[in-house]
Order: C-alpha cells, then structure tokens, then sequence
C-alpha cells in the first residue's frame, strides 16, 4: 500500500534513528550482558542474541516513528531489513570479536565502540536509503 506522505527531513529522521537506537541499544545490551554475566553464555553467542532483540525493537521503532513508513509494504521492508540486519549482526560480531581478541579491549567497551560505528555509518544510511525507500518522483514509498 503507497501513501504520498513524504519521508521525514535527513536531519529529523537521523536524530530519531539515534533515539530509536539508544532503546534498541539498551535492549541489545540488556540481553547481551544478562546472557554473558547470569546465564555464562560464550560473550560471541550473547552478542548475537542481543543484537538480534535489538534489531527487532529498531525495526519496529524506525517503520513506525524514525522513518514514519508504517504503512509502506512491511514484506518488503523486512526482507530489506532482515538483509541490513544480517550484515550488522555480521559487522558486530566481528569487530568486537576483533578487539577483544587482537587489542585486548573488555567485550562491553568493544561493544560500545563497533555499535556505535556500525549504527552511524552503516544502519542509519542503509535503512534511510534501501530498507523504508521513498519514490522521490511521486512521493511515495517503493
């Protein structure tokens, strides 16, 4: 289903994709320290897990208030979404496996550092510009 609603300024959808990803973030961490620290879960297995509740909130989050593009196809934008997804699980999982193992640094800093990164200069554009598209010629959502 399309709708002329047009996509919210850079500016505006960048500070709530920021927002949305301190509460995906928080969840991410919850679980990912809860499983590491409680459960004794391998740290690599717990980051797994933690990214993906907190894939699920910023999905949720940025079709329905980062990105305002509820009622664009949800198939397709999760199909877009399960990809970026996987490539961010993917990018987390191995940087923090990178500096916990070859420069030493705890997992939840390592954490910190690669989450950070891979949310500005990797989540935020991709899901801007693949995952909620908007036709620029007609305004409505692909």
């Amino acid at each position: 289903m399309a709708t002329t609603k047009q996509q919210p300024r850079f500016i505006s959808s960048f500070l709530r994709s920021q927002i949305s990803s301190v509460i995906a973030t928080g969840c991410d961490f919850a679980v990912m320290i809860f499983l590491t620290e409680i459960i004794h879960l391998w740290y690599l297995i717990s980051v797994f897990f933690g990214a993906f509740t907190g894939g699920t909130v910023a999905f949720v989050l940025g079709r329905n208030w980062a990105f305002v593009c509820k009622n664009g196809n949800l198939w397709r934008q999760a199909l877009r979404y399960l990809l970026i997804w996987g490539s961010n699980i993917v990018l987390n999982v191995s940087g923090v496996f990178c500096l916990v193992n070859f420069c030493n640094i705890k997992y939840v800093w390592a954490k910190v550092i690669i989450a950070s990164a891979v949310g500005i200069l990797f989540s935020f554009p991709m899901q801007r510009y693949f995952v909620y598209v908007f036709n620029e010629d007609d305004n409505e959502l692909v």
